[in-house]
């Protein structure tokens, strides 16, 4: 069974990890935990209040087989945590690191995009970070891209970040397809 850590952060954008969330656990039966910094409660944007399974200092790479961050509002306020350590831990295992929204560029920041495809809200959120040195490989598309177990999507893109954490995860079933696709369906 697969176990995916969510790492939520107070202002983090509830919508965007949510579907992955549920048709990993309901559909697939995967364990998702949920973290945040110090294993307190955190406040979404949209005031959804989640107590967390564990804290950040517990995300192990050799516990867990994905870390996936949602985006949020932390980054605006300056109050968001440095994933740097935790991503870079999670690729040196192969791991699966996903980061959707601000959260993509949250990983341009970790330098851990700068040998992979990517995507994220756009080339110029991630180049404002100084340790990012990838944009050669920036994907301007309104849909996640994956490439070597690293998943980034924009804030827009929900249901294919999603669809390709779970592929990089090998749990793309045709169960995963029947449900998750259904969720696709008004942007065709």
């Amino acid at each position: 069974m697969s176990r995916i850590a969510v790492a939520l952060q107070t202002d983090f954008a509830d919508w965007e990890p949510a579907l992955l969330m549920a048709a990993a656990r309901a559909y697939l039966g995967c364990d998702v935990l949920t973290a945040s910094p110090d294993g307190q409660p955190v406040v979404s944007m949209g005031g959804l209040k989640v107590t967390p399974d564990i804290g950040f200092a517990e995300i192990d790479p050799q516990r867990f087989d994905a870390l996936v961050i949602p985006g949020g509002y932390a980054w605006e306020k300056g109050r968001a945590f440095d994933f740097t350590e935790l991503a870079k831990a999670f690729r040196a295992e192969n791991k699966v690191v996903a980061g959707i929204c601000a959260a993509a560029s949250a990983l341009a920041a970790t330098g851990i995009l700068d040998d992979v495809a990517h995507t994220g809200n756009s080339r110029a959120s991630h180049s404002k970070y100084p340790g990012y040195h990838g944009a050669d490989l920036y994907r301007d598309q309104p849909r996640a891209v994956s490439d070597k177990r690293i998943v980034t999507a924009p804030g827009s893109a929900p249901v294919t970040f999603a669809i390709e954490v779970l592929k990089a995860l090998d749990l793309w079933t045709p169960e995963a397809e029947a449900e998750l696709s259904a969720f696709a369906a008004e942007h065709r």
